[in-house]
Order: C-alpha cells, then structure tokens, then sequence
C-alpha cells in the first residue's frame, strides 16, 4: 500500500489531478463560510459585472454567481458520486458474474450489456428524464448510473475470465469456498484497482452527463447544479448580453472538474498497469 500510495505520489498526472481537485473542494468548502447566506438571495440587479465582494458578479436573478457556484459544485459533485458507485456496482456485479461464472449466464449477461452499449446511453437519458414528473438530484444520479455501467461491465467481465482459471482460484474452489466467497476474495482483489479507476471515470462521466441534461433543462428541480447555471444563462441570453461571468466561470469549473478526475485515472493507470509502469 505504501508503496503504491508513493507510485501516486511520483506520478505528475496523479498530483496535478489531486491538486486541481482539491482547490475546488476548498472553495467549494471554504466561500460559502465567508458568504453565509443563501445561494437563491438577490444581493444586486440583473448581470451585474464583477466588482468587490462579487468575483463573479451577479445572474440574471441578481444572485451572486460566485456562491451559486459553490452550491453547484457540491450538487454536481454528490451526482457525480452517487451516479458512479451505482454504476461502478452493477458493472461490477455484472462482470464478475459473467465472466467467472460462464456458461448461460455469461451469454444472457452479455447480451444484456451488449444492448445496453448499442442503445446510445444519452438518448435513454433523456426519455427517462422527460418521463419524470419530479426530478431530484438522487433520482437523476440513479438514473444517470443505471444507465452507464456497461463499458465496465465489459472489462471487469474480461478480467474475471482470465482469473477463473488461475491457480489460487482453483485451490480455493476444491478447498470448497462458495461462489460468493470466491468472489472476494480470490477475484476482486485482482480487479480492485481497476475498479476504484472505474469508479474515477463513472464519476466523471456523470458530471457531464448532469451538466448536458440539466443545461436541457431536464436536470433536477429546486436546486442549484453548474448545469441549471448554464442553463438559466441560455434562458436568459447572457452570452448576448456580454455576461460572460455567468457562464464562463461555469464551463471552466466544469472543465477543470472532469480534467482533473481524468488525470488522477490516467496517472493511477501508470501506477497500476504492470505494462506501462515497466
């Protein structure tokens, strides 16, 4: 563990990630302290540009942006967490199963990610989305996570094939270990690397996918996401109106969110890929 917790250290990708992460999470903590008032209180008219006490200015409701933003990060972020352990859970489940089991239940189970994978996942979004009369923030990370597990599905499946077979499962099995035991503890901690990479890329997968549907206007409702932000600057038409404070502070909250998940995967990928760490 030691040893790899100092491969991660070493890792420029895996630092630089780490780092750009927990800046957001240090605003995302700390401005909300230093402004404590409600994220939906007018504190000045409509697109009020950045001056003094308002970094960011001010939305078309007169809110200050700078908070929203806050508020937005911690809602896109529990999406983002919540989305991708219910995704990374039953691609998981899915995979283990069918690839160290075999057989039918291979077959049945592989027919059923590969029809997931060929629906485009989006489009399953969205019909679901317009579908829900009442659309809180669990119940789009439910159904943004029930809808994107199959890539992982796919490669947990492949590796689990492989293991089957391996000496210490078959020791393991004649010394009469049941499936679910032989599961955990012969099998997932091969894959429990590959897992905790998933999980980094399902979570940011369900980021963009909030801030797309919500930007439609199909996120959750009461509540304040970095879609619903860009979303109400598209309403409101500030990027005709020059208010590039609105949404531009968004997008590049959106941007280095994802960028830097995407850099912890790819440097955690150098330390845990025995191919490109040699």
């Amino acid at each position: 563990m030691r040893t790899l917790l100092a491969l991660l250290i070493r890792s420029p990708k895996f630092v630089t990630g780490a780092v750009i992460l927990l800046l957001l999470l240090l605003f995302m903590t700390v401005y909300p302290v230093m402004n404590p008032i409600s994220p939906i209180t007018s504190v000045g008219g409509a697109f009020e540009p950045p001056r003094s006490g308002l970094p960011f200015g001010t939305d078309n409701f007169g809110r200050d942006v700078t908070l929203s933003l806050a508020y937005g990060l911690e809602t896109s972020l529990y999406v983002g967490i919540v989305a991708g352990l219910i995704a990374t859970v039953i691609g998981l489940t899915i995979g283990l199963l069918a690839g160290f089991v075999g057989g039918l239940l291979d077959n049945l189970l592989n027919a059923l990610t590969n029809m997931f994978i060929v629906i485009p996942p989006f489009i399953v979004l969205i019909l679901i989305s317009v579908s829900l009369r009442t659309r809180s923030i669990a119940v789009v990370a439910l159904v943004i996570g029930v809808t994107a597990w199959p890539w992982t599905a796919r490669a947990i499946r492949a590796q689990a094939s492989s293991l089957r077979v391996r000496d210490h499962v078959n020791l393991a099995r004649v010394s009469g270990y049941s499936l679910p035991r032989l599961l955990v503890i012969s099998v997932l901690p091969y894959v429990a690397s590959y897992v905790f990479m998933a999980f980094i890329l399902q979570m940011a997968s369900a980021i963009l996918a909030e801030a797309t549907l919500s930007m439609l206007g199909l996120g959750p409702h009461g509540t304040i996401t970095l879609g619903t932000m860009l979303n109400w600057a598209l309403l409101f038409e500030a990027p005709l109106r020059g208010a590039w404070w609105v949404f531009l502070p968004v997008a590049l909250c959106i941007g280095f969110l994802t960028f830097s998940l995407f850099l912890m995967n790819s440097g955690m990928d150098q330390v845990f890929n025995p191919k490109i760490r040699s």
